[in-house]
């Protein structure tokens, strides 16, 4: 069975603050809640800690990528419009 710590003030000070606080946090952000294999978690996160990177730069990075697979101008825009997508080439015939 969990014990519950002591209370003491800063304990209940922290308590209200967060009940308080709940909602807004809420509001403000998001979690995905999902779990990956441990293996891949390990090498993802070798990579970020290598590179600098955080996991919520990672999660923004793919993002903008996947979009950017289905929205052809946004790509374009990212990408300074030096490339084609094969949908592209098929539908202009000149390429």
């Amino acid at each position: 069975m969990v014990t519950r710590k002591e209370d003491t003030p800063t304990r209940k000070a922290n308590r209200k603050y967060e009940e308080t606080h709940k909602e807004e946090r809420r509001n403000k952000c998001g979690n995905f809640q999902t779990m990956i294999p441990r293996e891949l978690l390990n090498e993802i996160n070798s990579f970020l800690k290598k590179y600098g990177y955080t996991k919520v730069e990672l999660i923004q990075a793919g993002y903008e990528e996947l979009l950017s697979r289905h929205d052809t101008n946004l790509a374009k825009l990212m990408d300074g419009y030096d490339d084609f997508f094969e949908s592209e080439k098929k539908n202009s015939g000149t390429l």
